[in-house]
């Protein structure tokens, strides 16, 4: 018994400290602050349109190019700590086509337009194209002349081998020259395309891109296989190697699968605001109050207990919110309020199963165990169905905002489960329960009536 109260004096105590590490500004946590989305915090919204011109016609390769750029995209903000961009892929227009897309990048918390766009950076676009054979015998001036005249497009001819199917790049240096080259490996896709394009086109010039611009033209001598290519020519120099290192970095960044053009830029006023916020917390505060007298009048002293790990539960929450972090969007708040539900009706399980074998005339030491004993199972299975639906549902979206309602989600009722098993038991138990009396049993919700003398 004395072991028991221990460690509820210590878990009271834990929750007390963990309660000013999160709220407190003096403290190792207050460097670690709530994040906020783009609808409680405002943010930064950026417009792209993608060229999509020389991509393929084919709905099926303008969704996949699509789809990679809005992926590279966002690997590419969150290098930076930007938490939930929202990044998203709309046409142009109620009637617009496959071809007229835009890109909408969104960043919460973000209000800096010029730092914004420095988190997209210029990621390289890089195309291999062919020199078209009646341009085979042309170099130099003579070359520039027929590109002038009759444009990029009529000269060389797109081959479909593009950034999208980059692996990696790696910068190495020609054993001949000692100039640095930039190595790049296909994925096995675009290593069978590239295969295939030499393949059948030995004898001609493949022209590497990169921004639209030529950086080398080799001849095609034989067939390459093994998804291997090498950018060389024009990294000249200490400041060269400096070029072709910034090259590969961004590279591995994600070479873009479609050039992309900044059309539109604004700071987003967060949509719900401040005010919003307070309210919230308002509110919030109010319906534990409200859950706590109702724990309080309907379960008495198990319903006093209940509220206590109860604010275990939210101070641990608002640890986890800050430590992870989390950003906190309309929807991750529902997702807690929601699993704030979930914790209290793993304690209401328990109780009724308490008060169920009171009225069968246990005592009440054994009543609080076989209440536990017989709740575990439900408080379970429930909770961990809830867990499953929360992974499948965050593996599977394909928004940010889902996957945050998601995120807080599994980690309310995580925390919840445990409160319930852990907080609430150890409180119940450090009561002495041996020859417990009328008045124990009555605050724990049984009856001043003796079951034995019905």
């Amino acid at each position: 018994m004395i072991k028991r109260r221990f460690w509820a004096v210590v878990l009271i105590l834990a929750s007390f400290l963990i309660g000013y590490f999160v709220y407190s500004t003096e403290n190792p946590l207050s460097n670690y602050k709530f994040r906020l989305g783009l609808d409680l915090n405002g943010g930064t919204e950026l417009v792209y349109k993608a060229d999509l011109s020389k991509a393929s016609t084919t709905p099926t390769e303008l969704g996949s190019s699509m789809n990679v750029l809005r992926d590279v995209i966002e690997r590419r903000v969150n290098l930076f700590g930007v938490s939930e961009p929202i990044v998203r892929v709309e046409r142009v227009g109620l009637t617009g086509g496959e071809n007229e897309q835009q890109l909408i990048v969104e960043l919460p918390g973000v209000t800096d337009i010029e730092k914004a766009v420095a988190m997209i950076g210029a990621t390289p676009t890089l195309d291999f194209r062919l020199l078209a054979k009646d341009a085979e015998k042309l170099t130099g001036d003579a070359l520039d002349a027929k590109v002038k005249s009759e444009g990029m497009d009529k000269v060389f001819e797109f081959t479909g081998l593009t950034g999208k199917f980059l692996k990696k790049s790696v910068l190495d240096f020609d054993q001949t020259t000692g100039q640095p080259v930039v190595s790049l490996q296909f994925n096995k896709e675009g290593g069978d395309l590239f295969a295939e394009i030499t393949r059948n086109n030995i004898g001609r010039r493949l022209a590497i891109f990169l921004d639209g611009e030529i950086k080398s033209m080799p001849n095609i001598k034989e067939e390459i296989d093994g998804g291997n290519a090498v950018i060389s020519g024009g990294f000249v120099g200490s400041s060269g190697i400096k070029e072709a290192r910034t090259l590969v970095d961004n590279l591995n960044l994600g070479a873009l699968p479609v050039p992309i053009t900044l059309i539109s830029t604004q700071s987003v006023g967060a949509s719900l605001g401040h005010d919003a916020v307070d309210a919230s917390t308002k509110a919030g505060v109010i319906a534990f109050i409200v859950i706590a007298a109702f724990l309080i009048l309907i379960y008495r002293l198990p319903g006093f207990l209940a509220v206590i790990a109860l604010a275990t539960y939210t101070v641990v929450n608002m640890a986890l919110f800050k430590l992870i972090p989390v950003t906190l969007t309309a929807a991750g708040i529902a997702a807690f309020i929601l699993s704030v539900g979930m914790a209290v009706d793993a304690n209401i399980l328990i109780f009724e199963r308490m008060k169920e074998e009171l009225k069968r005339g246990r005592e009440l030491g054994d009543a609080v165990s076989e209440g536990f004993k017989r709740a575990w199972t439900s408080i379970r299975d429930s909770n961990i169905s809830s867990m499953i639906t929360a992974i499948i549902l965050y593996m599977f979206s394909s928004t940010s905002v889902v996957k945050g309602f998601a995120l807080v989600f599994f980690i309310g009722v995580a925390v919840s489960m445990f409160t319930a098993i852990t907080a609430s038991r150890t409180l119940l138990l450090c009561i002495k329960h041996d020859h417990a009396g009328k008045t124990l049993k009555f605050l724990f919700g049984g009856s001043l009536k003796d079951n034995n003398n019905k």
